[in-house]
């Protein structure tokens, strides 16, 4: 992959050699005499094909996005410029090195990395001596900001805010005047009797406020404890209820406890049903095969009352045919097939419904017969 670039700062080629691996090789080079963007172009190519000499390549598939370069070096197109002459002969006569060549002309948009390569040596200046900086990409992992956090432990319950104003009326350091506000209000339901902390139901029962360590081992009591039954997250967090205990993420804890059990994943029923093979619904020819359902109800209905639409489909060629209607009775799917789908496209092979009573029905049963 090649290209080249003429602007303000000066001019610079890249080319970019991608192994079958998958690998990138970039070489890049800065053109310190006057030239155009065509002449850049060739000087790409040109560079491209050389180094692929060097490193012994015998089949090359060659890409760039000037049209003129790629056509004129495969003889599609006539060199009229005579400075673009001696690059196509020199061009060709490179090619003869290996075993088997193509020249293909990409967009520019596929074509970003040697752009971008042709384009940063037009902007660095180098010297005689071809000192310049060396770039070298890093590969990060994570993102910059997770290697300067620092840990936070917190051993402190997630009701020590609310033990705390219920004790002794004193805030979290820091808190703001919308914080201060919401721990006002989420101490209302709660109930502080010595150290114990109760949280009111709605039905006013009492309930023990427990912490992390008193939570796992309640899970791991109520799912597979001595009288455990391994029942799912919703039904653990309707036992702890029941059984007089609570903290805030009770129910989302039990669903994700019941989902880690071992056993539960080893002996628990399987409600999937196994894998079977597909049915492919196939139609042989035009106007054979009809799906019918029903839109609606919709709201608000139009200026003509009607709140329905059905809808027939073509399984062949994807035709719609739809009609609104005020309700969609037997008699009214029955009028709709004889006039929308009979009348226009003949006697249908199939048809497909949901089993709804207006569209399953003697009437048209009748109609099929």
């Amino acid at each position: 992959i090649f290209d080249g670039a003429v602007n303000l700062y000066g001019s610079g080629i890249g080319a970019v050699i991608v192994t079958p691996k998958g690998a990138h090789i970039p070489f890049t080079a800065r053109l310190q005499f006057e030239c155009t963007n065509n002449i850049a172009e060739y000087e790409a190519c040109i560079m491209g094909i050389e180094e692929a000499i060097d490193l012994r390549i015998k089949n090359i598939d060659i890409y760039g996005d000037s049209a003129l370069v790629i056509n004129q070096i495969k003889g599609e197109w006539e060199t009229r410029h005579a400075g673009l002459i001696p690059y196509r002969d020199y061009a060709r006569r490179l090619l003869t090195f290996f075993n088997k060549v193509e020249l293909h002309h990409i967009p520019r948009d596929e074509n970003q990395m040697a752009d971008a390569l042709a384009t940063l040596s037009s902007m660095y200046r180098v010297n005689r001596r071809n000192e310049i900086p060396t770039i070298s990409i890093r590969c990060l992992e994570r993102p910059a900001y997770v290697f300067a956090t620092e840990e936070v432990v917190d051993d402190k319950p997630w009701f020590h805010d609310i033990k705390m104003f219920l004790q002794k009326q004193e805030y979290p350091p820091g808190a703001s005047s919308k914080d201060k506000k919401t721990l006002r209000r989420l101490t209302s339901s709660f109930f502080l009797n010595d150290e114990v902390l109760y949280k009111r139901n709605f039905d006013m029962v009492l309930l023990r406020c427990v912490d992390k360590h008193e939570a796992d081992l309640l899970m791991h009591e109520v799912h597979e404890g001595s009288f455990g039954t391994h029942p799912n997250g919703h039904t653990m967090a309707k036992k702890m209820l029941r059984a007089g205990y609570y903290w805030l993420t009770m129910e989302s804890d039990c669903y994700k406890h019941a989902r880690k059990c071992h056993k539960c994943q080893i002996y628990a029923d399987k409600i999937h049903l196994p894998p079977t093979s597909l049915n492919v619904l196939s139609s042989p020819w035009p106007f054979s095969m009809w799906g019918i359902d029903m839109i609606g109800r919709i709201e608000p209905k139009a200026s003509n009352g009607h709140r329905f639409i059905l809808v027939a489909i073509d399984y062949f060629t994807k035709w719609v045919e739809a009609a609104s209607y005020a309700n969609v009775t037997k008699q009214v799917v029955v009028r709709f097939i004889k006039n929308h789908l009979i009348c226009r496209y003949g006697v249908p092979n199939k048809i497909i419904t949901d089993n709804g009573t207006n569209l399953n029905n003697k009437m048209m049963k009748d109609l099929c017969d």
